[in-house]
């Protein structure tokens, strides 16, 4: 298996930094796929910077009210999440865009929600797929190209800009032809919305063995190349068992598979094995910390039981711009539930995102999704929209620690 040894790789030695050039940003302004625009383009001259947008003071949660976590130093200071980089995954208020608007006076459907997120302050989303209630305006379902047209027409209403997607990663491998004609067709949806990636809510695999984690990177790598090559950094998520210990040394079992570990993460092996330039992170802090709390000792070869500590802003500084976005989703402490945390509103849990932001740096090119499962609520509809207001305002006021 291929091993990629230089993660820390400036941008401009990386053909997929493409994607940060003037003239790549033009085209994404436009909804343009590559090979359209590379082809009739022969000068570009635009350009319009949508003014910032300053946070609010952060705000108390309602409902689920923890209070504001350790670690989040609001205040004045160093801004550690500049306003154009405050993004949400509408997974978050999924319960708004699949809400009847003929039965509810509260927004409901993709358009009335982007206002809503925009008048929150936000300037980013991140789409968990294009779905919403058949009675909102474009019908049940925008996955297509005149959906992500209209799409595309409301994000540019409300000063919204798509960053990535939860969609479509084919099943097969090797690749059959409909889901290849099926991934290019979202990529095609991925350029008329702009987006600079696309990607999964799942992992590459399920697997702890290193034989499947060599099948799925050869996987990415090709899936990779082929969103490359439509001008789009194609990202991987993570849940918690993603960053436990891959098996891959020591005695094998009846099947012929290894039982023991060499202290190697499952996804920091990923990154190791696919091409830096094809392949992509999406760090969900929230389940990198559960993974943290779980997987602390591995079995190494010889027997003995070995501890080692997981760090998830070390491994993204490790490998740099692999993590283009996060799921920034928050947690307060609880060890009765096997996991080390309950979910939160971002800004009222435990985990230190003042430290977090500060030690991954690159504050400009990052991408921070707020995120929480738990928010929509069946007894209190108004609560998903109302907690991502919370969560805005506590990222808005997050600032770089003095001294």
């Amino acid at each position: 298996m291929t091993s990629y040894s230089d993660p820390s790789r400036p941008a401009g030695a990386d053909p997929a930094a493409l994607a940060d050039t003037p003239d790549e940003a033009l085209r994404r302004s436009l909804g343009v796929a590559r090979r359209r625009f590379l082809s009739t383009c022969t000068a570009v001259a635009a350009g319009a910077v949508a003014a910032p947008v300053l946070g609010a003071a952060p705000a108390l949660a309602h409902g689920r009210d923890h209070g504001h976590g350790h670690g989040h130093d609001h205040g004045r200071g160093q801004v550690l999440v500049p306003p154009h980089k405050r993004g949400i995954i509408l997974y978050t208020v999924r319960d708004a865009t699949a809400r009847d608007p003929l039965a509810s006076d509260l927004p409901s459907g993709f358009r009335e929600v982007f206002k809503q997120l925009a008048r929150h302050g936000y300037r980013q989303v991140e789409f968990a797929g294009y779905n919403q209630h058949a009675n909102a305006p474009g019908g049940a379902s925008l996955e297509s190209v005149q959906g992500a047209r209209l799409l595309r027409s409301w994000l540019d209403e409300y000063g919204l800009r798509a960053q990535g997607n939860h969609g479509f990663i084919p099943s097969s491998w090797p690749l059959t032809a409909e889901d290849k004609d099926t991934f290019k067709k979202h990529l095609e949806i991925a350029n008329i919305l702009g987006m600079d990636h696309m990607g999964t809510g799942g992992d590459p695999t399920g697997s702890s063995y290193r034989a499947d984690w060599d099948v799925a990177a050869d996987k990415w790598n090709a899936l990779g190349e082929i969103a490359r090559r439509e001008g789009v950094k194609l990202y991987t998520h993570n849940h918690d068992s993603a960053y436990g210990f891959l098996l891959d040394r020591g005695p094998l079992d009846d099947q012929g598979r290894p039982t023991r570990s060499s202290g190697s993460r499952k996804l920091e092996y990923f990154l190791k094995v696919t091409d830096p330039r094809l392949v992509w992170l999406e760090m969900d802090i929230f389940w990198a910390h559960v993974a943290q709390y779980k997987f602390h000792t591995y079995t190494a070869p010889d027997g003995s039981t070995r501890r080692n500590v997981f760090d998830p802003a070390g491994l993204v500084t490790r490998y740099n711009k692999r993590y283009p976005l996060f799921h920034a989703k928050d947690g307060v402490v609880d060890t009765t539930n096997g996991m080390g945390w309950d979910m939160v509103p971002f800004g009222t849990g435990d985990i230190d995102y003042t430290t977090f932001f500060s030690r991954v740096g690159l504050s400009n090119y990052r991408n921070p999704m707020v995120e929480d499962d738990n928010s929509p609520s069946a007894t209190d509809p108004a609560q998903s929209l109302r907690e991502a207001k919370i969560s805005y305002d506590n990222m808005a006021a997050l600032r770089r620690r003095r001294g």
